[in-house]
């Protein structure tokens, strides 16, 4: 084992762990990693401490020696109205590189990974793919939600609300003191939701534990059985890179299709996918959600919390309704193959507990998880939309958008950033037809933050959230609902077509044909080249902008990130 292999090379390794607790015959013990996001940061790591000290005991009990590692995250929704939203994607790349760092200083055996949200759980995967060592995932599961089933995400629909005198700031107040009654991440299929399950699909969790209720003692299960089986996998050997593959990966957007997840998965995927050596673009979802049954009626797209998740069966009930298009043969962190998983919980009753939990909240699994041949949808989720205004592609969720906006012609109203485009929203400046462009908001423009309370705004709005396309180099929350596009690529910054859009532009939105096309100038249009022919006029009189920061992270993030279309990740 490499732990063995670094104490014979170093000498100072025994008395510096002896130094800190461990005793003579736990050094010769194979060495586990336990690390987490662990932190006072928001509620999806606040009670992760917990779960590492399961893990550790567990670890103990199974013939091995735990050291736990902490690299806390960001919240996002904390990180709102103020350019702290700026660091949030680049804290994902942080969170990665500490990992390598941790696991590269100190080589372990294995490595149990513990996290719950937006960007900790795609940096954990990120890391586990970059380190390669025995590893298992471990996510800490949902928040309950509020009374008459409130969940954070309608905070935003309210808040704009109140903006507008719909409601009292009394009443606004109140949502707020009750959108989160617990730890865990928030209860909706937002990003954080997503790449739990995301997680889960890759085969680097333990089958059925993705998105267990946070304050059930399932979750805690969970992280003492991770415990017992990284021990298995320190003493077999068996490393991420041996059990995910390119089939992995395809596994894992056919569930995100099922699920109608987050658009940020499409920062994420790519990335994770580039940590194990596999190239897997923006295309390939593209292509795999095209027929793809969209199954889940959670929020923000449906009506239950994301706690009903599992109680409808989870990540496996999913699986096995679209088990027909899966690759049952991809290995997991069992040992087994996926198929293997699913039939085991078939015949050790996991969806006996599944329909118990239904019924104690008055529903059938059927009700929040549907059959395959009773899908909300049956083209995907997610839609990757090119033109000669995004020739490496935007993002849209499809399932989110009205379906008069499928197809439609806008006028371009281009801001060069958010909260110029907020203030226009909530002073009516902004009417129907409208393409609301954001820019600048890409990795390289300010670290591509999401343009959360924009969207907000506009799908509040009765009028404006079925006639108005919001348009941009940034992203959105899982939680955004509408015409949304985002991730544009080139980014302003670099100077993408979405640079040179200037007022009156026509904008031709056209989901079926997967096209973002600039098809006029002031209001009339006109013929491919000759559009063409414009841009390239205002490109020459177009001037790269100074680098917003100019010193720390985001100096650093903005000088090395990839196109939003490429993961936005540092490469």
């Amino acid at each position: 084992m490499i732990s063995q292999d670094i104490r014979a090379a170093a000498p100072e390794m025994d008395p510096l762990r002896m130094g800190m607790g461990w005793k003579a015959e736990d050094l010769s013990k194979p060495q586990i990693m336990v690390e987490s996001t662990f932190g006072d940061s928001h509620p999806g790591s606040a009670h992760l401490l917990q779960l590492v000290e399961e893990t550790v005991r567990s670890v103990a009990e199974s013939g091995g020696k735990a050291a736990r590692y902490f690299a806390t995250d960001i919240c996002d929704g904390m990180a709102q109205g103020h350019d702290g939203m700026n660091y949030s994607l680049a804290s994902r790349d942080a969170i990665a590189g500490m990992i390598e760092i941790h696991a590269g200083a100190t080589p372990f055996n294995g490595g149990v990974f513990i996290s719950s949200c937006d960007k900790a759980v795609p940096a954990h995967l990120m890391g586990i793919g970059r380190v390669n060592m025995p590893s298992i995932l471990v996510t800490g599961g949902v928040m309950d939600a509020g009374p008459d089933l409130l969940t954070l995400e309608q905070i935003g629909i309210y808040a704009a609300k109140c903006a507008r005198g719909e409601i009292t700031p009394e009443k606004l107040e109140w949502y707020k003191h009750h959108a989160c009654p617990s730890c865990g991440a928030c209860s909706f299929m937002g990003t954080a939701s997503t790449m739990q399950v995301m997680g889960e699909a890759l085969g680097l969790m333990l089958p059925g534990t993705a998105l267990l209720p946070a304050t059930s003692q399932r979750l805690k299960d969970a992280a003492r059985r991770a415990g017992q089986q990284v021990i298995h996998l320190a003493r077999t050997g068996l490393r991420p890179r041996d059990m995910v593959t390119v089939e992995s990966f395809e596994n894992a957007v056919m569930v995100h299709a099922a699920i109608s997840g987050s658009t940020n998965s499409l920062l994420h995927i790519p990335a994770i996918a580039r940590e194990f050596g596999i190239d897997f673009d923006a295309e390939m979802f593209d292509r795999l959600h095209r027929g793809a049954h969209y199954l889940l009626d959670i929020r923000p797209a449906g009506r239950w919390p994301a706690q009903y998740f599992t109680y409808a069966g989870g990540v496996p009930r999913v699986m096995e309704e679209i088990r027909s298009v899966l690759h049952l043969d991809a290995m997991t962190v069992t040992g087994k193959t996926l198929g293997e998983n699913l039939d085991e919980l078939k015949r050790t009753g996991y969806y006996d507990r599944c329909d118990e939990d239904c019924r104690q909240v008055g529903l059938h699994w059927q009700d929040i998880i549907r059959p395959y041949h009773q899908a909300i949808g049956t083209d995907g989720a997610i839609a990757i939309l090119k033109g000669n205004l995004a020739p490496e592609g935007a993002v849209i969720k499809h399932t989110a958008c009205p379906k008069e906006m499928f197809t439609a012609v806008l006028r371009a109203r281009p801001f060069d950033c958010e909260e110029d485009a907020l203030q226009a929203v909530l002073h009516h400046d902004i009417q129907p037809g409208d393409a609301v462009f954001i820019r600048y908001e890409g990795p390289k423009g300010s670290g591509m933050p999401e343009m959360f309370y924009t969207t907000e705004a506009i799908s509040s709005d009765a009028e404006l959230g079925r006639s108005v396309a919001l348009i941009t180099d940034g992203r959105f929350s899982g939680a955004s609902t509408g015409p949304s596009i985002g991730h544009v690529s080139p980014e302003a910054a670099e100077g993408g077509p979405i640079a040179l859009v200037e007022e009156g532009d026509l904008i031709l939105l056209d989901i079926p044909a997967r096209r973002l096309e600039i098809v006029g100038v002031k209001g009339k249009r006109m013929p491919p080249e000759e559009v063409a022919s414009v841009l390239e006029q205002r490109r020459k009189c177009w001037t790269k902008p100074q680098i917003k920061y100019q010193h720390g992270v985001l100096k650093l993030f903005s000088q090395h990130a990839q196109s939003p279309m490429k993961g936005g990740s540092i490469g």
